[in-house]
């Protein structure tokens, strides 16, 4: 599988954008005529360059408004035509980008059309150049990709053919089923782009709102199986206009659009003849190993985690580390990374083979951790996610593993626990990247997000989880101008009340719930009043639906994160969505 990208997805000059592109293991790329026009670079050093770096010049692109014009403009054409063509013999690539006419296009005559574009494909054959037509979602008289095709057919050049884009023909509703149509050899360029389902102006979705594979709601994968099946052998190409990914920091952002190819690519090998681009299949994770919050003292979680009812399981042999579990919710404190406040910084998961796991993790690009460890420690595989949190795996029972370096402690918890779910928050430059890592590296799926409303905006939750459900990473974004929202870490018990009761008795300081949130629960449910008396006296919150009752509450927060404790009654499987409006708000007024 041959890979390439357009230099308009990534941020920063053309230098910085090709190093970038050969950084994250690209095999060539698309030079944006935007970005050759503003260089400083002369198209020879360019070209060079890339020779350096190993990368090809798959496509010069894009040459606009040219069909369906009066003659004296078409003329004009020809001349800016055979210009461009002089910089693509100085740049060495021989692949010229021809978007259908969305500007000048005057003459809605496919007579015409045919013309200009055989005279253009001949012009181009005396100088070995081909020519790639693609229709614009919004091109004025062609915008489907069949009626290009026809064009083209017609045309009956060798140099002539068709270059595919995802967005084009999905964004209008467009069979891609008809591509299999189209002989392999006349597909000349095909190019990849996934993006959210909005109603809105074709062209400005283009501009600003397309996304990486895996990060939208196109079916790329049904797209490229159709591509395959016509025959293209030529790269897969990433052409995404985002405002987002033009601002981001370029390196992290080209690992970020190769790993959504990689992703890509083996799904679709999945379902067809396709061998050279599958991977390791992704882990199933079946539980959560460990959670991990680190910081340089968390003397005050270790008092929090005692009043919760956690028993202290000891400290590392080796490393300032400490363990607390409660049936099978581990939470590890290490202050071995020196943070100016904790921070949840890792969880591990069970998995049935954790090498595989990690050898799909670095297919994926996802870079390896290494942590030291001493003769006889068990030594986890793991890699970062892009925010730095790091993701370990575990395929043996960790009480006989890890769990046994860990002494001076017992094994005396108030409660039988398990970790519910791990919330984990994002600013909006990096939301996107971790929904595609945790779905293609960790093998989560997504369910549809939700917008939760707090004091500063909505903040948008997206819900990754295992296919049995028992993990759940529900990834937080708050608004661009709102604070980051803290992480925190939910763990499931049998009696949420009994353990609420005893951590009020131990002096627990619960997260502050305002009286008129049990007066709207009196409002809106029938409790039982010795119910709701309780739920208020220890602060704790509660939802209900058809399915069961959900009973939870909060403790104060500490530096970026706090800790839930919930209760699941019946079948209840969301979060109390409705009481997070409360807790927001709570929160805010703590530290306000």
């Amino acid at each position: 599988m041959k890979t390439s990208v357009a230099t308009v997805c990534l941020s920063g000059g053309l230098v910085e954008k090709i190093h970038a592109c050969a950084t994250a293991g690209f095999d060539g790329v698309e030079i944006m005529d935007a970005d050759l026009v503003t260089a400083f670079e002369s198209p020879e050093e360019i070209r060079a360059l890339c020779d350096r770096l190993g990368l090809t010049i798959d496509m010069y692109q894009p040459f606009r408004d040219f069909e369906g014009v009066d003659e004296e403009t078409f003329a004009d054409n020809m001349r800016r035509a055979s210009a461009k063509f002089d910089v693509m013999e100085r740049l060495g690539t021989d692949l010229m980008l021809l978007c259908t006419n969305a500007g000048t296009a005057t003459i809605d005559d496919d007579d015409l059309v045919v013309r200009q574009l055989t005279q253009l494909a001949d012009l181009a054959a005396e100088r070995g150049i081909r020519i790639a037509f693609e229709a614009l979602a919004w091109g004025r008289f062609i915008d489907d990709y069949r009626h290009a095709w026809r064009l083209v057919e017609r045309a009956d050049r060798p140099n002539l053919g068709v270059c595919l884009d995802s967005f084009h023909i999905l964004s209008r509703g467009h069979d891609p089923a008809g591509i299999e149509g189209i002989p392999g050899e006349k597909i000349f360029f095909l190019q990849l782009a996934d993006a959210p389902a909005l109603d809105m102006d074709v062209l400005q979705w283009s501009r600003h709102h397309r996304l990486f594979p895996g990060e939208g709601d196109f079916d790329l994968t049904g797209f490229l199986g159709h591509v395959l099946r016509a025959g293209y052998a030529g790269p897969l190409s990433l052409e995404v206009f985002n405002d987002t990914f033009r601002q981001t920091e370029v390196v992290r952002t080209a690992a970020h659009a190769r790993r959504s190819l990689t992703w890509l690519a083996d799904r679709t090998a999945a379902s067809h003849d396709w061998s050279d681009a599958r991977i390791v299949e992704a882990p199933q994770a079946h539980g959560v190993d460990f959670v991990e919050i680190a910081g340089a003292d968390l003397h005050d979680l270790d008092q929090l985690l005692g009043q919760l009812g956690f028993a202290f399981r000891g400290t590392h042999e080796t490393k300032p580390v400490r363990l607390w579990t409660a049936g099978r919710a581990r939470v590890i404190l290490n202050e071995q990374v020196r943070l100016t406040e904790p921070r949840l910084s890792a969880f591990g998961l069970t998995v049935d083979d954790a090498a595989a796991a990690s050898d799909r993790a670095a297919a994926l690009g996802a870079p390896p951790i290494y942590r030291r460890t001493y003769r006889g420690e068990v030594e986890l595989r793991a890699v970062a996610s892009p925010d730095g949190t790091e993701v370990y795996w575990n395929d043996q029972d960790p009480e006989r593993s890890w769990v046994r370096e860990f002494v001076g402690g017992d094994d005396d918890s108030a409660f039988r626990g398990e970790i519910d779910h791990i919330n984990v928050a994002y600013p909006w430059q990096d939301f996107d990247e971790a929904v595609l890592f945790m779905s293609s590296v960790v093998g989560l799926d997504a369910e549809p997000p939700a917008d939760v409303p707090g004091p500063r905006g909505l903040v948008r939750s997206q819900v990754m989880r295992s296919r049995d459900r028992v993990v759940r990473l529900p990834l937080n974004l708050a608004p661009p101008t709102a604070p980051v929202p803290h992480r925190h870490l939910a763990v499931r018990v049998d009696d949420a009340i009994a353990v609420a009761e005893r951590a009020h008795d131990r002096g627990l300081a619960f997260l502050t719930i305002p009286g008129n949130y049990y007066d709207d629960l009196a409002a809106r449910f029938a409790l039982d009043p010795d119910l709701l008396a309780t739920l208020q006296r220890l602060h704790l919150l509660y939802d209900r639906d058809e399915t069961g009752e959900f009973i939870h509450f909060y403790t104060p927060t500490f530096g970026g994160l706090f800790l839930e404790i919930v209760e699941r009654r019946g079948e209840y499987d969301g979060y109390g969505a409705p009481s997070a409006p409360v807790r927001l708000s709570a929160q805010r007024q703590m530290v306000a």
